[in-house]
Order: C-alpha cells, then sequence, then structure tokens
C-alpha cells in the first residue's frame, strides 16, 4: 500500500519504521528539519517536509495515489483538517489520532463520519485501559487478552525467589506437564530473545508466558508471584489520563490523585466524585508521606513529564509501594525501566501505534499488540480457508526465524501448537513475532 503518515514524532517515526518492514511504500510529512532529517537518515522511505494544512503539501507528497493517509501530529485541529483535505482527494482510509475526547463521541458537531474518517484514536484512554489492567492482575508486569480473553500474554519479572531460575525451558516444561503454557519471548537487559528449548531463565529476565485464563494462577505461582488486592490507590497527574483511570476505580477503590496545577485540580473536584483531589508536588516526599503513600497498593504516575514520573516511581519503590506503574513516552528510557524497580509502564506512542496496526491489517489478523520495551509484536490470526498454515503438520512448515507460535484457540478447545498439529481454517492463533518476520507470517495464513 501507499500510506502517507503525517507527523514524525515517537508515533509517525515508530508506525512508519514498522510498516517500511513489510514492504509497504511508505511517505512521511514532517514540518520541523530535525525531525524529517532524523527520518530521512534512518528509515527506508521518502520524507516531505511540509504541513497537513497544505493541500498542495500533500499534493506533492503523493495523496491522490494514497491508499491510507494517517495524521499523528500533536495538533487535534491539523491532524482533522489533514483528513478532510484527504477525503477531498478520495484516499480509501483515513486515521487520526485527537487528545480531546469530544471528536471520538458520535453526538460531536464534527464526529469522525462528518469529517469522513475511518479510525479516530484518543491515546488517553487507551492507555488508562492499559493502566486498569495492570491493576487486575498486580503480579504481572505486562498483560495482553486474546481469543475474547480465551488467551492471555502475561510479563513476569524474575527475581531472586523464583524457583526456575538456572533452569532451561524444555527442564521447566517437562516438569510442568499438566501446566498448558509457553514462554514466547525473554527480555533480557534491552535484548529481546525468542526463545528455544535450551535457553536458561535468568535472575531480573523479564519472561513473557502465553497461557489460558484458568491457568493463570499456577503460572504465577511458578514465578514466585501473587496477586495483591488493590484497596487504597494513589494517582499522580491531573490530565486526562490521571482522570480516566481514577474515574474508573474510584467506585470499587479508595483513590488520591495529586496535581499541582490549581485549575485542573478544580476540574478534578468537579469531575471526579469519591476521588481525593490534593495539590502538590508528587515529587516532593514529604507531601507523598503525609498523604500515606506507605499504605498505598499502587502507585501510578502519569503527568505529562517523563522524568517526574519516573523520580516519583523510584520514590515510591524505596517507601516500598507494592505496585508501581509508570507512563513512559521516550522510547530511549525503555531498555532501564525494569532495571530500576519499576513493575510497568505504559505509552501513549505504543497504544496508538498498535491501533493503527490492527486497522491497517485487518482481514486474516484479529489483533495486534506491542509491549514497551519489546522488540515484537503479538498478532492474533484466524486461519483463512486453505491457508498455507492449515494445508500441512506444524513441523512441516517453514516457519520464519524470529516468530514463534504462542497458543491456538478452536472452538472451545485451547492447546499449545507442537510439531504435529494441523491447524484449520477458523482457527484463532496468537504469534508473537519480531518485525522482520511479521510479512512472511502473514502469507502463512492468508
Amino acid at each position: 500500500m501507499y500510506i502517507i503518515i503525517l507527523g514524525a514524532g515517537e508515533v509517525g517515526y515508530s508506525l512508519a519504521k514498522l510498516l517500511s518492514y513489510e514492504k509497504h511504500d511508505i511517505v512521511i510529512i514532517e514540518p520541523d528539519p530535525g525531525r524529517a532529517k532524523r527520518a530521512r537518515e534512518k528509515l527506508d522511505i521518502q520524507v516531505f517536509e511540509g504541513t497537513g494544512s497544505s493541500p498542495d503539501d500533500l499534493q506533492q507528497a503523493g495523496v491522490k495515489k494514497a491508499d491510507m493517509f494517517v495524521a499523528v501530529t500533536n495538533n487535534d485541529e491539523v491532524n482533522l483538517l489533514a483528513c478532510l483535505i484527504a477525503s477531498k482527494f478520495e484516499v480509501p482510509t483515513k486515521i487520526a489520532r485527537v487528545k480531546n475526547r469530544e471528536f471520538t463521541r458520535e453526538d460531536c458537531a464534527l464526529n469522525a463520519k462528518m469529517l469522513g474518517i475511518d479510525l479516530i484514536i484518543h491515546p488517553e484512554s487507551e492507555v488508562a485501559k492499559a493502566v486498569v489492567n495492570l491493576l487486575k492482575l498486580t503480579a504481572a508486569t505486562d498483560i495482553l487478552e486474546f481469543a475474547d480473553g480465551k488467551i492471555l500474554l502475561l510479563g513476569i519479572q524474575l527475581d531472586k525467589s523464583c524457583e526456575i531460575l538456572g533452569k532451561s525451558l524444555v527442564e521447566v516444561a517437562g516438569s510442568l506437564e499438566n501446566l498448558t503454557f509457553r514462554t514466547v519471548a525473554i527480555l533480557r537487559r534491552d535484548r529481546t530473545i525468542i526463545p528455544r528449548g535450551a535457553d536458561i531463565f535468568m535472575k531480573n529476565d523479564r519472561v513473557y508466558v502465553m497461557t489460558q485464563r484458568e491457568n493463570l494462577p499456577d503460572v504465577l505461582k511458578i514465578a514466585g508471584k501473587e496477586n495483591v488486592k488493590m484497596e487504597n490507590v494513589m494517582i499522580l497527574g491531573g490530565g486526562q489520563t490521571g482522570i480516566e483511570i481514577a474515574a474508573q476505580l474510584e467506585d470499587t477503590i479508595n483513590v488520591k490523585i495529586i496535581e499541582s496545577n490549581v485549575d485542573k485540580t478544580h476540574v478534578l473536584a468537579d469531575q471526579l466524585q469519591k476521588t481525593l483531589v490534593i495539590r502538590g508536588d508528587g515529587r516532593d516526599i514529604n507531601l507523598l508521606a503525609l498523604e500515606g503513600i506507605i499504605d498505598m497498593d499502587a502507585f501510578i504516575s502519569v503527568t505529562g513529564d517523563d522524568e517526574t514520573n519516573i523520580i516519583s516511581c523510584l520514590v515510591a519503590k524505596h517507601l516500598e509501594v507494592p505496585r508501581i506503574i509508570s507512563l513512559i513516552n521516550k522510547t530511549d528510557y525503555t531498555p532501564i525501566i525494569p532495571t530500576i524497580g519499576i513493575d510497568a509502564f505504559v505509552s501513549k506512542q505504543i497504544v496508538t501505534v498498535d491501533q493503527i496496526l490492527k486497522f491497517i491489517r485487518r482481514g486474516s489478523i484479529v489483533s495486534v499488540a506491542s509491549i514497551p520495551g519489546l522488540a515484537a509484536e503479538v498478532i492474533e490470526y484466524i486461519a483463512n480457508d486453505n491457508a498455507k498454515i492449515t494445508r500441512k503438520p506444524v513441523s512441516e512448515i517453514h516457519f520464519p526465524k524470529g516468530a514463534l507460535l504462542g497458543a491456538v484457540v478452536r472452538g472451545n478447545e485451547f492447546f499449545i501448537p507442537v510439531g504435529d498439529s494441523q491447524l484449520e481454517a477458523g482457527d484463532k492463533v496468537v504469534v508473537f513475532a519480531m518485525p522482520t518476520a511479521i510479512k512472511e507470517v502473514e502469507k502463512l495464513f492468508t
């Protein structure tokens, strides 16, 4: 496909990088010379310096022949106007990222349908959902659901108390024959490993395990983890993300939210019914202690500043808060997060890219997700009639290097595919794949 991406920030850059691996023709439009230079030098794509609000700039980028237009700048008005212009040039598919949630509502005067936009993404809402899911399963660093919730992908940090340290994947699987699960990836420092049977579990590894929901307690037990019931939660940051998290939690959990901006605290107090709103600096350890951080079951930092989020989470870690979650958007920070004691982190950029990729890859693909810090994607496919993956047993199919079959749901049956497994049309299959392998994997399912 010929895809035009407006904006070469973290979202546009990451999206262009992933799509270029899949051999799409990618064009980026970016007004900032520095960002344009970065994309031009590091990505094998076309880059134009221009603005999305200029019809001439869009024509120069080839909008008349585009199959898809994706607007992901930091300006809602530019994104919406650019998509409207793309509609006038009859681009088949338009996607826009917005910060103002009003544009996502059907009753909005300028909704997606009126503007001719096929998908509007509100990253703050997606991040809030991710944080709430992480609070439901406190023993995991990451949690993703596939096949209508029947398949879970868990990220688990291995500490010194874990019994499987020093053992290979084959040894662990052999000692747990009655437990159905598959280790699909290991994050070791900043390196992503697609593991084989001889690979060893090591201290501080973050392992990613695919299993069914019923096996969740047993899988956590193996890793020496257990869930902690959430009763008291403190949130730092009263922006859109913080408000949405508090609104989803306050009916069942005692929530405190800290915000330094006076005007925002008034908005918070008006919109939240049961949440205690506190004005102050969340990096102030005396304020945190005064507001009872040591009694909290979780601390969530979602300000707009990554450094503030990291520092405040380190303070919470020092005060031994059981569960710590941070919003991190600068990709340069992602490799260090697991090593400094932050249990889990979320990224607006990553959730936005995931939503766009899921939309682009409609058809045999049901869902697609990325995990912060992990250089791979998790994709849920439905095997099409007569797809290559269904013609032979798994052992006779040339599965690309850098990809791994994770789990299969067939009707009400769940199983981990092995050498003699024969996939069938209609099977829901979850695959773990490095970006360079995705195109070859897709060919097997279509």
